[in-house]
């Protein structure tokens, strides 16, 4: 323990949300028969996140003055050597991220009082977001494994709540259902790799496990020829694969879109996926020594930068393009990951949790607008309607596709530079990936935008993307979004994002004829513009430090020699104004400008090329449609193979082995049994004399076998 950083100050960071949690989920819910209302759950989450929010900050102050704290609050039991205890470990990295999730958090709660407004579940939704919010501060901040994986689980449990909060919908409790099975796959790789740890090292801390890191390197998985150290780092990778959402355990994250939109914003902005991003970094010392699962961690990464963008490019639901737009983006966290540029990476996670909650928030707002339609070809000029939602929109579709002084060019282009600058297998790849994926996502942004924003009003119209049938929706989404997105006019498009449906006398979702959207209230668009600030700035003003300053120098651990690819971005960078005026002449730039202005071309200027390539690539759109057969395998191989299983184990296991044999057997053996001994069941004493003689001379034969005498 150093520094004067009050452990009990750290300790309040996690508790005033989990405070607030209480309050509204006990007193404000039919629990505690509704013993507070609406204004003072709000009031007590709210206050919760703000006192986390301050304290953070003052001890990011603190971290920046180069005060750490590194040690246990409670300890929950010893067996042996082997301590289990609740600690904190706040350093750069933990006191950044603390800062991330209780700002982004904040943000998401004054936004839900203006979203949530009309909901029954409006206390336990607060409720919800506060426990969530509390998780994760457990996770970023632990400084040992067990305490990592209770963070890790909450996070899991909470979102599982979240996705399914209108329990009565089909579509939610598909979609919370699939999220929590998906994530128990990635968990399962996650605690073998914690496992192989702690039989290796036999602590639970990470600082010992550190200190283990070379002896481990030279260890073998018992029983195989295995590198121990590489096998542990590839099973934590598979858990972050859950949690972060990458290729192939993706298929989780778009159809979470089944929540309310301000959990979208809480989940797939600043802090589930990237618990994943954060975990490897924490991790750097044992990464490093492993080649293999850096490389492995690479070909992952940029599989799901490059093909989860091209899904974000036939989406007709708002919510569903920043979801893959997300998906993509944690690709490229992933990709940096594995080219040891964890810092760029940690970076990326920041400018992103601002610019993507942004648009997630943005998307909300426009929803509210349009009366819960969420179907982008119902919209068009919204701009003139809802000005706040448009300008911050813009601002951070600007940032996401990394335009020169905004935040996410600073973090984007790093990313790419790091990539280029890499030599481990896979960066050949996962470089023109990262390169590629700059036009997609110029793409399928500002396709978004200008559908939403600009061109001809769509809405108020009886038309074919009408949402008439929410059950129509329901068996429609468990069949694997079949014909969700593209141009056939029969499509149904997404479930709406509220449970309190603002239905016109015609009976669907959206602006009935006549009708014209309406900004939102000042609630939902303060947030939209706090966000909007650090999603321009935060970058210029950060990358000197968190990149080449030193900010994680004691915290991130780098090989340079055998991964230089930070090394070299440090000798090119001459300051983020250098840096911003360079990056108008570079080939991201350039890529990104052409992804607008084909947008601009195809959705503005002539539809018809977007509906000639679906005619002529209708193959590719069945494909992408479909989302690669990723949701159909997984039913065939997985959840078939399950039902093989268990069939199997019931018929031979359940009917045959237990039914049959165990339980029906051991009844008639009994019976068999029970009619032989009836037999002499006669009253005669002398059939009873008879009886006890054999039962002695069998007892001879068997006890005194005289005859090997």
């Amino acid at each position: 323990m150093t520094g004067p950083i009050n452990p009990n100050l750290l300790l309040a960071v996690p508790l005033a949300p989990l405070a607030g949690s209480a309050i509204a989920g006990l007193l404000g819910t039919k629990f505690f028969g509704n013993v507070v209302g609406r204004k003072v759950s709000h009031t007590a989450t709210i206050a919760g996140v703000f006192i986390a929010m301050v304290l953070s900050i003052m001890t990011l102050m603190d971290v920046l003055d180069g005060q750490t704290f590194n040690g246990d609050v409670y300890t929950w039991m010893t067996i042996g050597s082997m301590k289990m205890a609740v600690g904190f470990q706040i350093d750069a990295l933990s006191a950044m991220m603390m800062c991330v999730v209780t700002s982004v958090s904040l943000m998401v709660h004054i936004y839900t009082i203006g979203y949530m407004a009309e909901d029954d579940g409006y206390n336990r939704f607060f409720s919800y977001i506060s426990l969530f919010t509390f998780s994760m501060l457990m996770l970023v901040m632990s400084n040992n494994f067990l305490q990592l994986f209770f963070g890790w689980e909450a996070v899991g449990l909470v979102s599982y709540l979240l996705i399914g909060f209108w329990y009565t919908r089909p579509t939610a409790i598909f979609a919370n259902m699939k999220a929590f099975l998906v994530n128990r796959v990635g968990d399962f790789g996650f605690i073998l790799g914690i496992g192989l740890l702690l039989a290796a090292t036999g602590s639970m801390d990470y600082q010992e496990t550190f200190r283990h890191a070379g002896a481990l390197s030279a260890m073998t998985v018992p029983g195989t020829d295995w590198p121990l150290l590489t096998a542990a780092c590839i099973c934590l990778f598979i858990g972050a694969m859950g949690k972060s959402a990458q290729f192939p355990l993706h298929v989780w994250l778009p159809d979470s879109m089944e929540g309310p939109t301000p959990i979208s914003a809480l989940i797939h902005a600043a802090t589930m996926v990237t618990a994943g991003i954060f975990m490897v970094s924490r991790m750097s010392p044992l990464f490093e020594l492993s080649d293999t699962a850096l490389s492995f961690i690479i070909v992952i990464g940029s599989i799901t930068a490059l093909f989860m963008g091209f899904l974000g490019i036939i989406q007709n639901d708002i919510k569903r393009v920043v979801a893959y737009s997300t998906l993509s983006q944690l690709g490229y966290m992933t990709v940096a990951l594995g080219v040891s540029a964890y810092n760029v990476a940690v970076f990326h996670l920041m400018t992103h949790a601002f610019f993507k909650a942004l648009l997630f928030l943005g998307a909300g707002s426009v929803i509210i607008g349009m009366h819960h339609d969420q179907d982008m070809r119902n919209m068009g000029g919204l701009r003139k309607y809802m000005p706040i939602t448009w300008i911050t929109s813009l601002l951070g579709s600007l940032a996401l596709i990394g335009t020169p002084f905004f935040a996410g060019f600073y973090s984007k282009d790093s990313i790419i530079e790091a990539v280029h600058e890499s030599h481990l297998w896979g960066s050949g790849f996962a470089y023109f990936s990262v390169v590629a994926g700059v036009f997609i996502t110029a793409f399928y942004s500002f396709r978004m935008y200008f559908l939403v924003f600009h061109g001809k009003e769509r809405f108020g119209q009886a038309h074919a993307h009408d949402h008439h049938d929410d059950h129509a929706h329901h068996a429609h989404h468990a069949d694997t979004n079949q014909g969700n997105e593209g141009h056939d006019p029969t499509a149904l498009h997404e479930a709406t994002a509220h449970h309190e449906e603002d239905e016109d006398d015609h009976g669907h979702h959206g602006l009935a004829p006549g009708q014209k959207p309406h900004e939102s209230p000042l609630v939902v668009t303060l947030p939209l513009i706090l966000l909007a600030i650090p999603s321009v700035i935060i970058g210029f003003f950060a990358i000197k430090p968190m990149l080449y300053g030193g900010f994680f120098d004691k915290v991130i651990t780098i090989n340079t020699e055998r991964h230089p690819a930070m090394e070299k971005l440090a000798e090119e960078f001459h300051g983020p104004l250098q840096m911003a005026l360079h990056g108008f002449t570079s080939l991201p730039f350039w890529l990104a400008l052409a992804g607008v202005v084909a947008a601009y071309y195809c959705y503005m200027i002539n539809p018809r090329v977007p509906a000639a390539f679906y005619k002529a690539l209708r193959p590719i759109h069945t494909l992408l449609d479909n989302k690669y057969y990723m949701d159909k395998f997984n039913e065939v191989v997985f959840a078939g193979g399950a039902r093989g299983v268990g069939k199997a184990l019931w018929q031979v296991g359940d009917r045959v082995l237990i039914d049959g044999l165990v339980v029906n057997g051991s009844a008639k053996l009994v019976g068999w049994f029970s009619t032989i001994v009836r037999t002499f069941q006669t009253g005669y004493i002398y059939h009873y004399a008879f009886v006890m003689i054999l039962g002695v001379l069998g007892t001879l034969l068997y006890f005194f076998p005289f005859w090997h005498a």
